[in-house]
C-alpha cells in the first residue's frame, strides 16, 4: 500500500483535492481517504464550553497512536474502524466508518506533515499552499454555516490558536513536501499530475 499525505493550512483546499483524486481514481481501483480531523482526541469528561477551549491546531490534540495503529493495520491488509468527529459538539460520534485495505491511502489534515510519526509513513508528501486571507474567509464561511459557530467564536479561535499554530507547525512542515500545490482545489494541473501518479501505483 502506498500512502499519500496532503497537508496545508485550515481551509486551504486539502479535502477538495483529496476528494477529487479519490473520484478520479475510483474507476481504476480503490483509493481510501482518511481525515486527520477524525482522530481528534475525545474528551467526554469535559462540558461543551470546555471542549471549545481546546487547542485543536496543536499536534497533541490528535490520537496519533490510534492513527498509527490503523495505518499499520491497513498495511497488513486488515480493515479498520475510523472514528467520526462532530465539529458542532467537539466530540466523537458513536458511529464509525469501516475502511478496508486498498492499494492507495490518502491522509489529509493540517498537521499531516508536521507530526513526524505520521509523516514517516508517507510515500508522497503534498502541501497545499493557499494565501492566509483566502483561507480565513473560507474558514469563516464554513464554520458559521456548517459548524454552528458564531462570527466571534470563529475570529477568537483563529487569533488564539489557528493562526499561531499555523506559523509554528503547519507552515514549517511545507519544507517536508515533495510537491507544493498553490491555489488548492483549483489547480487542475497539479491534481492531474498527482492523479497520474496514483494510477501508476494502482496499476503496479
Amino acid at each position: 500500500m502506498k500512502i499519500i499525505g496532503i497537508a496545508g493550512g485550515t481551509a486551504s483546499g486539502k479535502t477538495t483535492i483529496a476528494n477529487k483524486l479519490g473520484e478520479l481514481s475510483k474507476q481504476y481501483g480503490k483509493v481510501n481517504i482518511i481525515r486527520l480531523d477524525d482522530y481528534y482526541l475525545d474528551h467526554p469528561e469535559l462540558a461543551l464550553e470546555e471542549r471549545r477551549k481546546i487547542n485543536y491546531d496543536h499536534p497533541n490534540a490528535f490520537d496519533v497512536d490510534l492513527l498509527k495503529e490503523h495505518i499499520q493495520a491497513l498495511k497488513n491488509h486488515q480493515s479498520i474502524d475510523v472514528p467520526e468527529y462532530d465539529f458542532v459538539t467537539h466530540a466523537r460520534k458513536t458511529t464509525v466508518t469501516e475502511v478496508k485495505p486498498s492499494k492507495v491511502l490518502i491522509i489529509e489534515g493540517i498537521l499531516v506533515l508536521a507530526i513526524e510519526e505520521i509523516c514517516d509513513f508517507l510515500d508522497i508528501k503534498i502541501f497545499v499552499d493557499t494565501p492566509d486571507d483566502i483561507r480565513f474567509i473560507r474558514r469563516l464561511n464554513r464554520d458559521v454555516y456548517e459548524r454552528n459557530r458564531t462570527l466571534n467564536q470563529v475570529v477568537d479561535q483563529y487569533l488564539a490558536t489557528v493562526r499561531p499554530m499555523h506559523k509554528v507547525f503547519v507552515e514549517p512542515s511545507k519544507a517536508r513536501a515533495d510537491l507544493i500545490i498553490p491555489e488548492g482545489g483549483r489547480n487542475s494541473i497539479a491534481i492531474e499530475m498527482v492523479f497520474k501518479t496514483i494510477i501508476d501505483l494502482l496499476n503496479k
